[in-house]
């Protein structure tokens, strides 16, 4: 069953219009009134129920798709500890490769690590674009690989500024 992240509460018995991300792959997938997604909202907060949620598509529009929201599932797919990489920015798309994997394997969150010689320099829009697409890289290796929280991307910093950060390097 095709599995989507949206990130507006979900209730059950709910009639929601799917964010504009997943009304798409829904639509590129051909689904049709009637069919059966599954969706999961990711978050990392107390307010989130996590677990996914069965979802009945109710109707497609030009560019969206209105779903009513069924059963909840309590299911929990992550490791018992928490795991939270800090990895070096790599060039290309290597990076959504680390994002990817790191992702599928289970990590809490992801730091990318400015290091003296990284290829790629991140800094203002550019560095909070680069954090954005990694954020959506990491949501789309959920809905694959079947977890129902998405790590968290943080900002690029230096080895130097982690360390100062309160509860690390410790």
């Amino acid at each position: 069953m095709p599995r989507f992240h949206c990130p507006a509460p979900l209730a059950t018995s709910a009639e929601l219009d799917l964010p504009p991300g997943a009304a798409r792959h829904v639509q590129v997938l051909r689904l049709q009134p009637g069919d059966s997604i599954t969706l999961f909202h990711g978050g990392q907060n107390a307010g989130d129920p996590g677990g996914e949620f069965d979802a009945t598509v109710l109707k497609m529009g030009r560019s969206d798709v209105r779903v009513l929201v069924g059963a909840h599932h309590a299911i929990d797919r992550e490791a018992p500890r928490a795991v939270h990489l800090l990895a070096g920015i790599t060039a290309n798309e290597r990076m959504d490769w680390l994002v990817e994997k790191a992702t599928e394997l289970g990590v809490a969150s992801i730091t990318p690590l400015v290091a003296e010689r990284s290829v790629l320099k991140l800094k203002g829009e550019r560095a909070d674009k680069k954090i954005a697409h990694w954020q959506a890289v990491a949501v789309a290796a959920c809905e694959q690989c079947g977890r129902n929280r998405v790590p968290l991307v943080h900002p690029a910093i230096d080895l130097a500024g982690w360390l100062r950060t309160p509860g690390q390097g410790q």
